[in-house]
């Protein structure tokens, strides 16, 4: 088994300050991302905004500390990747000689492969980082936190819409869907039978994940939210960061990452016991997630012992400044010895 182991109003701003310009969206409603000079789409799902309470309350099963106290969230309105990314479309970002075959096949007037000249790629991985679980149609994993914000990068010079990684309260957000249940522990509810039907998880995955969308969605049409592979957030993660929202000692509507250790991880895995997948469970990152890495210092963009990792995007309903987008994308990797 790996290791990995009072009401506040917290606006969700990430994505939705700055002007309005030809990004923004005028007619919400889900999507299909065309991208360029390939045969890769990627399936947007419109969330509408909200107010949900965020966390879990001790009695629920499974609740750990740093799931409170549960508190009221204002989020604004985004588009979440309907799947889990797949390799598929991971490996055009990280191979430019598969990226540059793609497009001489499926060549279009927006395939200009100068767009994506300049970006910053994955240096190529001792191994394949599937491990021979699949590839075709199965969600992109051993990426770190840092390469995930690339592979954003890199769509982003593709198709010029500005897209992201979901903060912790916006992941949680779509993934307690907008029905009944959204405030059980799971988004069908809290009977731990009917996992199975929505989640690839210890007891059904066979010991490697699945390809996307086997299972049922949740009322958001989003697939897998609940295992298959813990997904990415673009927060630190802080133990009692709840707490200090309570208090009213922090302000921001997601927590910045300062330190390479840990990040936020949502959902759990083929890996994991129900209780880890739950809505409001939290995940820390971990130096042993990286423990295999042979290189000195380890690498910035493979994880080499986390074949339970992968990411979706999210796409804020409104875009945020060049400047913005800039220091997003630009971030610089925190060297890990």
């Amino acid at each position: 088994m790996h290791l990995k182991h009072l009401s506040v109003v917290v606006a969700i701003a990430i994505g939705a300050v700055g002007r309005t310009n030809a990004q923004t969206t005028t007619d919400f409603k889900s999507y299909t991302q065309v991208v360029p000079g390939s045969n890769q789409t990627y399936a947007m799902v419109a969330i509408p905004g909200g107010k949900f309470m965020m966390g879990s309350l001790p009695d629920e099963k499974g609740h750990k500390p740093d799931e409170g106290p549960k508190h009221s969230v204002a989020i604004d309105p985004f588009y979440m990747g309907k799947y889990e990314v797949t390799w598929d479309l991971y490996d055009l970002f990280a191979f430019t000689n598969m990226e540059k075959e793609m497009a001489a096949k499926y060549t279009d007037k927006d395939a200009n492969l100068t767009k994506t000249d300049a970006t910053t790629r994955p240096s190529p991985p001792y191994v394949d980082m599937s491990f021979g679980m699949g590839r075709a149609g199965y969600p992109a994993i051993n990426m770190t936190q840092y390469a995930a914000i690339k592979f954003c990068a890199w769509l982003y010079a593709k198709t010029g819409i500005f897209y992201r990684l979901p903060t912790e309260a916006e992941w949680e957000y779509a993934c307690r869907g907008n029905d009944k249940n959204a405030t059980m522990a799971y988004s069908f509810g809290n009977d731990v039978a009917k996992l199975g039907e929505y989640a690839v998880f210890a007891s059904n995955s066979g010991g490697a994940y699945k390809k996307v969308g086997t299972k049922k969605p949740n009322s958001f049409g989003l697939y897998d939210m609940h295992g298959n592979v813990m997904e990415w957030t673009q927060d630190q993660y802080i133990e009692d960061y709840y707490a200090s929202v309570a208090k009213g000692t922090v302000k921001e509507p997601y927590a910045p990452t300062t330190t390479l250790y840990p990040n936020a991880v949502r959902g759990g895995s083929w890996d994991d016991e129900p209780a880890v997948l739950r809505s409001a469970a939290r995940t820390p990152s971990a130096p042993a997630w990286k423990v295999l890495d042979p290189q000195s210092p380890k690498s910035d963009w493979w994880l080499t012992s986390a074949s339970f990792v992968g990411f979706r995007i999210v796409r804020p309903a409104k875009v945020p400044s060049d400047d913005e987008i800039n220091a997003y994308y630009g971030i610089k990797p925190i060297k890990d010895y």
